[in-house]
């Protein structure tokens, strides 16, 4: 018996070897997407081509089903660009027209409802409308924005395939030309390959990679169904949640609610190297990133026997955004959830810089308004026009500092 045992071990290792799969982490993902050779993925490009190639096979690696045209995993669209920025993009075939690619993966559990997993994959390319970079052209890598969003949705689709619940199906979309007016997702929610009045929900990750130490976690579209914040709140494993209501915002979940479908965006915060060259692989938190793939895995199994989630319309937060002809230069920090204008990033050569304000500077007053949120900010901010000179107040560590700033 014992001259039987190692044949039969070796063939057992042997068998083993050949039915390992390749195993892929945030990391390989995140370094694939946001590398050199991709150029930046702009939409229609070349480049965005081959990021919708390797999407494609990492969907077939996972054992998806193509959702996309005619039994494949993409969705095309033909748009024509848009001569000015006021104009809206038009679908259709024509002169000048660029193409870009949806990439759509089902894993179907023959349910009743089906859950949509978005995440879009394009960015600026070499810079150019959209790009906060002012030295000339360079390539825009787009780690954060959004390389992260895709990585967390492929780690999704496996621990969902590999362990996940099975009573609803789940659709897998990496959107194209979200930057360049949310196309895509706006092509897909009004020429679906599934029926969308089958899906129940829909989650977004867009920018997840910058998660900070004190865990801030934004989630928007908490109001699009009266459950979301029960769940959201029972399932947290120790985020501090900034949750916001609105169904609508700049990303891709605001063409499902459109269409009357509950929604959510998780969302780390803006930071430097937003829109720039240097929003690279090597600065993203991939320990965060996989925290939050664990926690929209929770969210997911504590709704699995739920039924179909009711929708509920929401108030656009964007429509009450008063309209300025100035600007200070600076990021706002949309995670800051204390009283005031939290500045998470100064502009070169900007009103701000000027004045001596720097990052982590808290504006509590600009003229002789006060300011508690970034509503009330921009409220200030509309006041006034170029050339003008006015007092802003700062609490900087606790010291209040007063700087004199012209726009």
């Amino acid at each position: 018996m014992k001259k039987l045992v190692l044949p039969l071990v070796l063939l057992l290792i042997v068998s083993c070897k050949q039915e390992k799969t390749t195993t892929y982490t945030l990391q390989d993902d995140v370094f694939f997407l946001a590398s050199d050779s991709l150029k930046g993925r702009a939409t229609g490009s070349e480049e965005e081509l081959m990021a919708a190639e390797y999407l494609k096979g990492r969907m077939k690696a996972l054992h998806l089903n193509p959702a996309g045209d005619s039994g494949t995993f993409y969705q095309t669209f033909s748009f024509s660009p848009k001569k000015d920025p006021h104009q809206e993009v038009t679908f259709g075939n024509g002169d000048s027209t660029i193409t870009g690619t949806n990439v759509i993966g089902f894993f179907d559990n023959k349910a009743a409802h089906t859950v949509i997993i978005g995440a879009h994959y394009d960015h600026l390319g070499m810079g150019g409308e959209g790009s906060l970079y002012r030295e000339g052209m360079a390539i825009h890598n787009g780690a954060d924005d959004n390389a992260s969003g895709v990585a967390v949705l492929l780690q999704v689709a496996d621990s969902l395939l590999k362990k996940g619940p099975k009573s609803n199906n789940y659709l897998f979309m990496a959107f194209s030309g979200e930057e360049i007016g949310l196309l895509g997702s706006n092509y897909f929610a009004k020429n679906p390959t599934i029926d969308l009045g089958d899906v129940s929900y829909m989650i977004n990750m867009d920018m997840v990679g910058r998660l900070r130490e004190d865990k801030t976690l934004s989630i928007s579209g908490t109001g699009t169904a009266p459950i979301w914040n029960q769940v959201l709140n029972a399932t947290n494993p120790g985020f501090k949640l900034v949750l916001k209501e609105s169904g609508v915002g700049p990303s891709d979940h605001t063409s499902f609610y459109l269409q009357d479908i509950p929604v959510l965006h998780f969302f780390t915060g803006q930071h430097e190297d937003y829109h720039k060259p240097s929003d690279d692989a090597d600065k993203l938190n991939y320990e965060g990133m996989q925290q939050i793939v664990g926690y929209i895995m929770a969210v997911i199994s504590e709704l699995d026997d739920d039924p179909k989630l009711a929708f509920k319309k929401t108030k656009n937060e964007s429509e009450e955004v008063p309209r300025f002809k100035v600007a200070l230069g600076v990021v706002p920090d949309y995670l800051f959830d204390g009283k005031g204008m939290r500045i998470d990033g100064v502009s070169e050569e900007k009103p701000a810089q000027k004045a001596g304000l720097m990052k982590g500077d808290i504006v509590v007053q600009l003229g002789d308004s006060t300011v508690v949120d970034m509503m009330s900010y921009m409220r200030a901010l509309s006041a006034f026009e170029k050339g003008n000179t006015t007092k802003v107040l700062v609490d900087r560590n606790g010291k209040k500092i007063e700087a004199e700033i012209t726009f």
